[in-house]
């Protein structure tokens, strides 16, 4: 039978919407996306760069509780709703995806609250044991 478990962060929206941060199914790890929330204290920077390192913060312990981590990505969705917002990211997101370089694609959309500036989704295959 295939493993398939729920990862929570502690994020308010999840218990009001009804999702998880993340989803383990058998190898595959699927990383909702991620705001520059700090859901401890359920508080968001102003800026874009500092939202997106806490995304990265948020889905980096969800892969690591998955038994995965960022060197397991293979696919990387970034949504903003501003275009000239995701240039000042790049450094951020080349620090964690630089030498792995999963397929990646990036949409300007709206995002559910006017604070958030990004989100980020990705999906990672759980390295095999053996």
């Amino acid at each position: 039978m295939t493993e398939r478990r729920a990862i929570l962060s502690g994020s308010t929206f999840e218990e009001e919407i009804g999702y998880a941060r993340a989803v383990v199914d058998g190898d595959w790890v699927h990383v909702s996306g991620t705001t520059g929330f700090d859901y401890a204290t359920m508080t968001i920077s102003d800026d874009v760069v500092e939202q997106a390192e806490q995304c990265l913060r948020t889905i980096g312990a969800a892969l690591v509780e998955a038994g995965s981590s960022f060197a397991d990505v293979v696919r990387v969705r970034y949504l903003l709703p501003d275009r000239a917002d995701f240039e000042p990211c790049w450094p951020v997101l080349r620090r964690r995806f630089g030498e792995i370089r999963p397929a990646a694609t990036m949409l300007v959309c709206g995002l559910a609250d006017p604070r958030m500036k990004i989100e980020i989704e990705v999906y990672a295959r759980r390295p095999t044991t053996g």
